[in-house]
């Protein structure tokens, strides 16, 4: 082996100062941290005077000094220094003159890169952006193929160039290993191969890339197993940590924890604390010794937490159930637990007769609430807080900039709109609802002169027109003869061309991902879960070309229509 290539038998020593060779120091400076040798046989040094690069011989390999460097991939390192991060070359000099806040390795002649912005994209070996798109984050290519995040917080593999290699997202994703690929979806962990696809129908806890044709993966039950590509268990090598039966008990009790929540709620426990149990107890009047029994179930749900002093906090979880937090679910914990919980005991029925179970009462449920104006305003409170959290991140899915105005139709609080409204400065935008529900509601300070309420009913004729029309998790209220109804009336308000925007979850055909939200719909209202094809459906019937369709982030996807 030659002096110039002794560094591939050089390592770290054991307190990060310097290199050793066959366990005796390679040379006499030592440093503040010394990392590994990389080709073409410099390694990244710390000392008082910055960080930099040295040679073999411990020596610098250039006069320039950064605040941090790193190793060598491909023949470029990445450096921060005062002025940004960047790339150089062996000898010290910038490969390009741009600086980005964070740059990583070159792999396959590419790297990713984070901008002013915070936007991640990969740049070419002479500094140039490899394509023009810009992500929530993007990872090394492996293969060909990198990983790359969207708004939304969905994954997809792209190519070199930017494109995308299938039309599938997930939760998480991994690069490509020998074909297949690790991959996450709202079920779990799972494997797909290069078009997306999944190669079996189990998902995990965990699972690891596959090692010649076997991975090891954790199922959600705790249990640990090997599985070969087709998904069946090769061995087994850890029970789960529940039986079946415990499980399937536990699920039966969830009420338990409903009702619970519910009362807490009810009797106003969170704006309470902190406080002791006996404190809560005495403030609320409950029976003597129930303060403590109701406070330990709480700390069970990890809603409240107990210090050394025996005082009860909040948690963060506990914090939405407090009616002063800007997410508060605390009219929610009644909605679920006594509304909705009355119409569930009645699902048998509903289900032999495809008909809410709301215990005689007739009408459509927003019927029923507008003769029950307590009843309104709490289930609209509780709406509005989901709406303020799920549609938060909506206005980086699309493009609602490129309309001057929208209309949110069967909008409630009008939580949507008021999102839309702040991404977008010279939008304006109309909520219309019911006129019970159009006055409960009124436009924040900061957007009056862009967005006002309008009454209105979904069936009839609509008061206003646009060419921008949103109808946000309105259709599954509603059976399918009246979601074509609401969808008539929708392209009647609007002229051809104008973009129609559905939001709702989407129900996977192959899972059952959804199917107890669509039981809910059915109880309450009569209405239904859809999947993709089926809202594709209702939109042909009603004059609409289905755009495209893309996960939002949260548990709905935004369905993009054309009238045509």
């Amino acid at each position: 082996m030659t002096t110039t290539d002794r560094w591939r038998e050089y390592a770290v020593s054991a307190d990060g100062t310097h290199h050793v060779h066959h366990g005796r120091p390679a040379y006499e400076r030592r440093f503040i941290e010394a990392l590994k040798f990389h080709a073409p046989g410099l390694a990244p040094v710390i000392d008082a005077s910055g960080a930099y690069h040295v040679t073999v011989d411990g020596n610098p390999a250039y006069a320039e000094r950064h605040v941090r460097t790193f190793g060598f991939y491909e023949g470029i390192a990445a450096v921060h220094s005062t002025g940004g991060w960047h790339h150089i070359r062996p000898d010290g000099t910038p490969l390009y003159q741009q600086r980005h806040q964070w740059c990583g390795n070159f792999q396959e002649g590419r790297c990713p890169v984070r901008d002013a912005d915070g936007r991640y994209f990969h740049i070419r070996a002479d500094g140039a952006p490899a394509y023009e798109e810009r992500y929530r984050y993007a990872g090394d290519f492996r293969d060909g193929y990198a990983v790359a995040q969207n708004d939304a917080g969905d994954h997809t593999h792209i190519d070199v160039n930017g494109v995308l290699l299938h039309s599938q997202w997930f939760r998480d994703l991994d690069v490509f290993h020998k074909g297949h690929a690790r991959a996450a979806d709202a079920r779990g962990w799972h494997h797909v191969d290069m078009a997306g696809r999944a190669l079996y129908e189990g998902r995990f806890r965990m699972a690891e890339p596959f090692y010649n044709g076997q991975a090891r993966v954790e199922g959600r039950d705790g249990s640990l197993s090997v599985i070969d590509e087709r998904g069946n268990e090769i061995a087994r090598l850890r029970g789960p940590d529940t039986s079946t039966l415990q499980e399937l008990s536990g699920d039966m009790v969830g009420t338990w924890r409903t009702q619970a929540i519910r009362a807490a709620a009810e009797l106003g426990v969170f704006d309470l604390l902190p406080a002791s149990a006996l404190n809560v107890e005495l403030a609320l009047e409950l029976a003597p010794g129930c303060g403590a029994r109701l406070m330990r179930a709480l700390q069970e749900l990890d809603l409240v937490r107990r210090d050394a002093y025996s005082i009860c906090h909040v948690t963060d979880r506990g914090a939405h159930l407090r009616t002063d937090h800007v997410l508060s679910l605390s009219a929610a914990a009644g909605h679920w637990g006594n509304r909705s919980d009355h119409a569930w005991r009645g699902l048998a029925r509903s289900l032999r007769t495809g008909m809410p179970a709301r215990d005689g009462t007739e009408g459509d449920f927003f019927g029923w609430l507008a003769d029950r104006p307590d009843e309104l305003r709490s289930t609209h409170r509780a709406l509005a807080t989901y709406a303020r959290h799920d549609y938060a991140d909506l206005p980086q899915v699309w493009d609602f900039g490129a309309h001057d105005a929208v209309l949110d139709a069967g909008g409630g609080a009008g939580e949507l709109a008021f999102a839309l409204l702040r991404a977008n400065p010279s939008m304006r935008a109309i909520v219309m609802d019911r006129p019970e529900v159009a006055t409960l509601f009124s436009t924040p300070d900061d957007l009056t002169d862009r967005c006002k309420f309008v009454a209105g009913d979904l069936f009839r004729k609509w008061p206003v027109r646009s060419d921008a029309v949103i109808l946000a998790r309105v259709l599954h209220d509603w059976p399918d003869d009246d979601a074509r109804r609401i969808l008539a009336r929708a392209r009647e308000a609007m002229p051809t061309g104008a973009s129609l925007y559905v939001v709702e979850m989407i129900l996977d055909e192959t899972t059952g991902a959804g199917g107890l939200l669509d039981l809910n719909m059915l109880v309450m209202t009569g209405g239904r879960e859809r999947t993709l094809r089926e809202f594709q459906s209702l939109l042909d019937d009603a004059g609409f070309q289905l755009r495209d369709a893309r996960p939002t982030g949260a548990v709905n996807t935004l369905i993009c229509a054309r009238a045509i």
